[in-house]
């Protein structure tokens, strides 16, 4: 495992990400959407295969998805990216409940 990724592994907040990767944030920005900018950069991070790469291309790429994560909440907010389960599941359609069953008239005169 890189020297990076281990560094990463390490970190206790979003703020520390940043600083690692160098990469510049508004502090009021992060945070309000500290979560979601983290959830999505491991979604981000997850599509990438980092093995066997020397660590200055592993530290450039952690960087770039930080970016990436940042910019998706620069120019959007977490309700229209809906990176957690309980916000994707907020605007499924659910299915309408099913009628009441029919009883037939002459079965309740029995």
């Amino acid at each position: 495992m890189s020297e990076t990724l281990k560094a990463l592994q390490t970190l206790s907040s979003a703020e520390d990400f940043f600083k690692l990767l160098e990469v510049p944030y508004d502090a009021d920005k992060v945070n309000v959407v500290r979560m979601h900018i983290m959830k999505r950069m491991g979604q981000y991070l997850a599509t990438e295969d980092l093995d066997g790469l020397p660590d200055n291309i592993v530290r450039q790429r952690c960087r770039t998805t930080l970016e990436r994560a940042y910019e998706d909440f620069q120019k959007s907010d977490p309700l229209k990216e809906r990176v957690f389960k309980v916000l994707k599941e907020a605007v499924q359609e659910k299915a309408p409940p099913a009628p009441p069953p029919v009883v037939p008239f002459s079965d309740l005169l029995k």
